[in-house]
């Protein structure tokens, strides 16, 4: 019977079990269970049934709680379960379409409705599926699309500055080790890992002019990094998809200083948002152990400890702390990424 459809029977009663074993054998892979308990154990098991034939009145768990826990378990929500069972109130089958059955059949049941139900909902799951596939297809063809123009922006914005062939990415990576090591889960790292390379998008829209007034500190400098974020801003638009959201979010507040000095608004601690406080310790880590035109590349443990003279004045603390206990991690980055 290889490649047939699996169905799992759920009936406390041996005889009702043996009925619909009979009638289902010469078609589907028939397995049984007798308790709620051992229902949910075999529909979360790494074999799991096609479609799930419930009994309601059953000892110690009934069908109703059977199904309220298999569709509250992303593992098992999708399994189709129809109600076979001999409650034929009114209100019982409400109930039980309520709790995410698909089909509710009356005791005894009648073979040919038995069989075309149990087959119609068995197209309909595969028509589904093949439908989330389609969908989980086109997502991650939009996603990357997305992660390519991120890219791309993100090389442009760093080819406004000489000599910086990897500084963006050396960035990203620096802040997801950060946000690792602050807690954040793979999701939100692995986003904060591409927005991070947008921190400074807005160099794109500036001239050349300004640009050159923005890397001497000095009368107008603060003027151009403004100008600087609020182009950034435009550049990355309104579009409310996460990766986006958190990136706008770094390019408002990577500048923020912990004591409330940085800019473009002057906020103070914790009230600068993880990401922004994430990208300023990574950015100017970067730029300490950079050469440039004007200044030499200071080592990496120099690097670090010029870090922790700003904890608490311009970086978060903690941060730093943690970022520092990452050396070896850091300096596999440079190795790698070097340029």
């Amino acid at each position: 019977m290889e490649g047939s459809k699996t169905i799992l029977v759920v009936d406390d009663t041996p005889e009702n079990i043996d009925v619909l074993v009979g009638l289902l054998s010469s078609e589907y892979r028939v397995r049984a269970a007798t308790r709620g308990i051992k229902a949910l154990e075999l529909a979360a098991s790494d074999h799991p049934p096609d479609l799930i034939l419930l009994d309601i009145m059953m000892p110690e768990m009934d069908g109703f709680e059977v199904c309220r826990r298999l569709k509250a378990d992303p593992i098992t929500a999708s399994i189709p379960v129809i109600f076979v069972t001999a409650k034929i109130a009114v209100a019982d089958e409400i109930k039980g379409f309520e709790l995410g059955a698909v089909d509710y059949l009356s005791k005894p049941v009648s073979p040919p409705i038995l069989l075309r139900r149990v087959k119609t909902q068995l197209a309909l799951a595969d028509q589904n599926h093949a439908l989330e596939r389609i969908v989980a297809e086109r997502t991650a063809e939009l996603e990357l699309s997305r992660l390519q123009v991120v890219h791309c922006l993100g090389r442009a914005a760093a080819s406004r500055e000489r000599g910086s062939n990897a500084h963006a990415l050396r960035i990203s990576r620096y802040s997801r080790l950060l946000g690792e090591e602050a807690g954040m889960g793979p999701t939100d790292a692995a986003l904060l890992l591409n927005a991070s390379l947008m921190y400074d998008v807005g160099k794109i829209g500036l001239p050349d002019s300004a640009l050159e007034i923005a890397s001497n500190p000095g009368k107008g400098a603060r003027a151009v990094i403004e100008a600087e974020t609020k182009m950034g801003v435009r550049i990355l638009g309104n579009d409310n998809s996460d990766l986006l959201t958190m990136a706008r979010t770094i390019v408002t507040t990577f500048r923020e200083s912990f004591d409330g000095s940085g800019y473009p608004r002057g906020l103070t601690g914790r009230d600068i948002p993880l990401v922004g406080r994430i990208v300023a310790i990574a950015n100017m880590f970067e730029t300490l152990t950079t050469q440039r035109a004007q200044t030499e590349a200071y080592p990496v443990p120099e690097a670090l400890i010029q870090l922790e003279a700003c904890a608490g004045i311009q970086f978060d603390p903690e941060l730093v702390r943690r970022f520092c206990r990452a050396e070896a991690e850091i300096l596999e980055i440079k190795s790698v990424l070097g340029d």
